[in-house]
């Protein structure tokens, strides 16, 4: 496969995306007013979430917790919240961050999980970005080295971040997850709370309490088996998450 490709500045992709942020990024983004959204999905010990293609991305950027009696894998990631244009965005449609732009952004429009192919007809940008500029893909490899750095960087941070994001998520209170493949669990904490506790962890001051993590399901079914498997889950209404669905109703 030989893919192009040219921004042409439309600014498309900087519209309705919550886009995974580092932890230093977050705490930044935090800073500087921005809203973090905070999606997490977990799978179980036994293997019930997790999709065998991916077994070793899904550890490798995931944090082994408790739930109940059973044994889970959460992954957690912080992003900016991003509803309609992105804070950064100038009347001309240009970042006005640019030279401290998020990793993702610098990336886009690769992508950051190993299993997942660049599909241009997946992208927000039009067609005319792919019908000029430098080669990105030639017989099937990214031919940007550069480029490349910056995706296992991005990896690599998703991977040094995840104790730390998970200490976070326990001063915050944020203990529900969802099981991978079935949904997310989605919280909008509080941005001076979030810097706080970024910056408790960060600075190796004690913690919460180590507490387990619950799930919340999508159905009946699911929720059966997550209990079979001795894991704890929610039987009450979402009080400070909102559950998202990834299974057809």
């Amino acid at each position: 496969m030989n893919t192009q490709f040219s921004c042409v500045g439309c600014g498309k992709c900087c519209h309705d995306h919550h886009v995974p942020l580092t932890l230093t990024e977050a705490r930044a983004w935090a800073a500087d007013g921005g809203q973090v959204i905070v999606l997490v999905e977990a799978f179980l010990g036994n293997g019930l979430g997790l999709p065998q293609a991916q077994r070793e991305h899904a550890l490798r950027r995931s944090c082994r917790v408790q739930s109940g009696s059973a044994e889970a894998y959460v992954a957690i990631t912080f992003a900016a919240y991003n509803v309609g244009p992105c804070r950064n965005l100038d009347e001309d449609r240009l970042c006005s961050i640019y030279e401290r732009r998020p990793l993702v952004c610098r990336i886009y429009p690769m992508e950051i999980n190993p299993h997942i192919t660049l599909n241009p007809l997946a992208k927000d940008c039009p067609p005319e970005s792919w019908e000029q500029g430098p080669q990105l893909i030639a017989a099937g490899e990214l031919v940007d080295g550069e480029l490349a750095t910056l995706i296992q960087r991005s990896r690599q941070a998703d991977r040094d971040d995840i104790q730390a994001k998970e200490a976070i998520c326990s001063l915050l209170g944020i203990r529900t997850t969802a099981l991978k493949g079935d949904g997310f669990t989605a919280y909008l904490p509080d941005m001076q709370a979030l810097a706080n506790a970024i910056d408790q962890v960060q600075a190796a001051l004690p913690g919460a309490p180590q507490q387990g993590w619950r799930f919340h399901l999508s159905a009946e079914e699911v929720a059966g088996q997550v209990q079979a498997a001795g894991a704890q889950v929610v039987s009450d209404t979402p009080l400070n998450y909102t559950f998202i669905p990834l299974r057809a109703a």
